[in-house]
């Protein structure tokens, strides 16, 4: 099967391309931007990609090899109305999908038994988590997740493994698709509203989902939330156990509640005993992103819901003390209309603030732009005392500089991709 992937270098359909690719299919596919994982899908041996948004390279392709499948990501039809790859694909007969839909099939073809991971946060975290066990077990499997691995790559597919790891995300619906045999539900809290406009149609889409799963972990806040009782089917994991302190030794209260989940949940299809799974997972080396250490006591960290952002905060107090500063990137203006009450409080206990810009993709139109200005006239007064704002230049290197320099930890809260404060930070200070 030929399969063209749009939007191939984006973190999620990247994974895929090189799932398919390794699973026997052929791949090729295009992208709007630059990006880094084209560069690593090509290390890998996907070279029939091209950079830019049109119809002569998908003509081309398919030309050579006609192409069976054309799979793109959810912000596609967004991004481009009139997507020429789109047209090409109506007027020539070629089936046409997301991504979760393709995922299924190859998971369904392969005979794999799907282990997913949902949530509002954490899930990158406990995909990875979840991947380390079967690798540290020498267990095969196959998996994908949201970030990179110093463990092993980008996303997997082998032969000889029964599972499939996956971050099954709530974005557009996506993890309706899949049947899992295990789900582990590392939180929940009403995000996406462009896409659940209530916290009730948040809520359901998360019911569907667990009632699609044979079995089901989750914690007991949120099984309550749902109205779900304990069963056969949905096992509620209690978070304040005191357990989960005494035994996990990983730093970060949300590392440990998701380290304590994966245990739980996958006790029973690693074989292994607690206490072997504990110390594996207290081994754990962490993810890209996600309290990424670039350099001394500089982080950055992909947090942009509040929960996760006082999970980051809480996680740099522990490391760092009251010495904490922070850049906060915001992750998408309508992001930003919808948590901005929450915003209030987020950064009352942190020694300074910069506010950049916020990255900007899928956006409403129609709302008003909340700038670094208009965001910190958000804030508390506690806050706004020790917050300014700034733009990815020579002055912020400077200060981020300095602050490092004093012995303080800065903690960057970052969107990914071309553009961002994720990226600049990269060219401007070098790991080390």
């Amino acid at each position: 099967m030929h399969v063209y992937f749009s939007g191939i270098g984006g973190t999620a359909i990247s994974s895929l391309a090189l799932i398919a690719h390794e699973a026997g299919y052929e791949v090729s596919g295009s992208d709007a931007r630059p990006s880094q994982y084209l560069d690593y899908l090509s290390e890998h041996g996907i070279t029939d990609t091209h950079m830019g948004v049109d119809a002569d390279f998908i003509a081309s392709v398919h030309a050579k090899r006609p192409i069976d499948w054309f799979v793109y990501g959810s912000a596609q039809p967004m991004d481009f109305p009139d997507h020429p790859e789109f047209d090409f694909c109506r007027q020539n007969g070629i089936k046409m999908s997301k991504r979760d839909e393709f995922l299924s099939r190859l998971i369904k073809d392969k005979d794999l038994k799907l282990i997913a991971i949902a949530g509002t946060h954490g899930k990158t975290t406990t995909t990875a988590m979840a991947t380390w066990l079967f690798k540290n077990f020498s267990i095969p499997v196959s998996y994908s997740g949201g970030a990179k691995l110093s463990f092993g790559d980008l996303a997997e597919y082998d032969p000889q493994a029964k599972y499939f790891v996956y971050e099954a995300d709530e974005y557009d619906r996506n993890f309706l698709s899949f049947y899992p045999e295990v789900a582990l539900i590392s939180g929940i809290d009403w995000d996406h509203p462009d896409i659940y406009p209530t916290r009730e149609g948040y809520l359901a889409a998360f019911r569907e989902f667990i009632e699609q799963s044979a079995k089901t972990f989750i914690w007991k806040d949120d099984a309550q939330e749902l109205g779900l009782e304990a069963s056969d089917t949905v096992i509620p994991i209690d978070e304040d156990d005191p357990e989960i302190e005494r035994r996990i030794k990983l730093a970060g209260r949300v590392n440990r509640l998701d380290a304590w989940l994966v245990a739980g949940g996958l006790r029973d299809v690693l074989g292994k005993s607690y206490e072997e799974i504990v110390e594996s997972l207290n081994r754990f080396p962490g993810v890209s992103r996600r309290f990424e250490k670039l350099r001394d006591n500089l982080f950055t960290d992909s947090a942009h819901t509040p929960p996760k952002i006082r999970g980051a905060l809480q996680l740099a107090h522990e490391v760092g003390g009251n010495n904490v500063v922070v850049v906060y990137e915001g992750l998408h203006n309508t992001r930003q209309h919808f948590i901005k009450d929450e915003l209030r409080d987020l950064f009352n206990g942190v020694k300074e603030l910069y506010i950049v810009p916020s990255y900007l993709a899928r956006e409403d139109p129609d709302l008003e732009l909340l700038t670094p200005d208009k965001i910190l006239d958000l804030l508390s007064i506690p806050a706004k005392e020790k917050a300014q704002t700034a733009k990815l230049d020579d002055n912020l290197k400077e200060s981020i500089q300095s602050r490092l320099d004093n012995g303080d930890l800065v903690l960057c809260l970052s969107a990914g991709g071309a553009g961002s404060l994720d990226e600049w930070l990269r060219q401007n200070f070098r790991t080390g």
